[in-house]
Parts: structure tokens; sequence; C-alpha cells
């Protein structure tokens, strides 16, 4: 219980901050959602950052990282936890995996949202 509450509470810090950085930012140029970028990359460079000190140093307990990495960043951004399951792909030279779970991913998203909105009119 005490694992879930920790992603709980750094999910919904993450995602008020993804809030307002999209508020603040995707109306700064026409048909380019620059505060959903900002908030994509962001929260890849912290997790990175996150993790390596973590394995590097042992700097922060399990808790904490659960806390700091599928808690914050991802209630930050999916696809924060997207890139790092990809870099695992490419650091182990799993081409096939990151290629397919790449392209399904992506297509298959796209595919959900429109079927989502296909059903929301019936």
């Amino acid at each position: 219980m005490k694992q879930f509450l920790l992603v709980f509470l750094g999910g919904g810090l993450g995602s008020g901050l993804r809030f307002l950085i999209s508020k603040t930012f995707n109306n700064t140029f026409h048909n380019f959602f620059l505060g959903t970028f900002i908030a994509n990359i962001l929260g890849c460079l912290l997790i990175g950052f996150i993790l390596g000190l973590s394995i590097k140093n042992n700097f922060l307990s399990a808790n904490q990282t659960l806390l700091l990495t599928t808690g914050f960043c991802g209630g930050f951004t999916t696809f924060s936890t997207f890139a790092l399951e990809q870099h695992s792909f490419l650091k182990t030279g799993d081409l096939i995996n990151f290629a397919a779970y790449t392209l399904a991913s992506l297509v298959i998203g796209i595919l959900a949202v429109a079927i989502g909105f296909w059903f929301s009119k019936l």
C-alpha cells in the first residue's frame, strides 16, 4: 500500500506540472505542441538522470526511486517510460523488438485514438 501511495503522490505532482507546462507553452507555435514536447523530453531526461543516480551511486532508496520514476515521471509523461523501455532494447541490441514496439506503439496508439473517437459518436 505504501508503494501505491508513493506512485499516486508522484503521479499527481507530475500530472499537475505537465498541465502547467502545456497550458503555458502549447499555444506558442501554430501546429506544434511545444508544452507537450517539453514535458516529454524533460521527462526522458529526468527518468534517465534519476535511474542513473540510483544505479551508479545507490543514491536513492527503492521507494524514492519509485516515487520519482514511476510516480512523478510516469505522471509527468508516459513517454519517458516508453523511451526507457526502448533504451533497454537498444542497450541489449534487440533491434527487432525495438522496431516492432516503436511501430506498434505509434500505429496502434493512433488507431486506438481514432477508434475511441469513432465509438464516442455511436
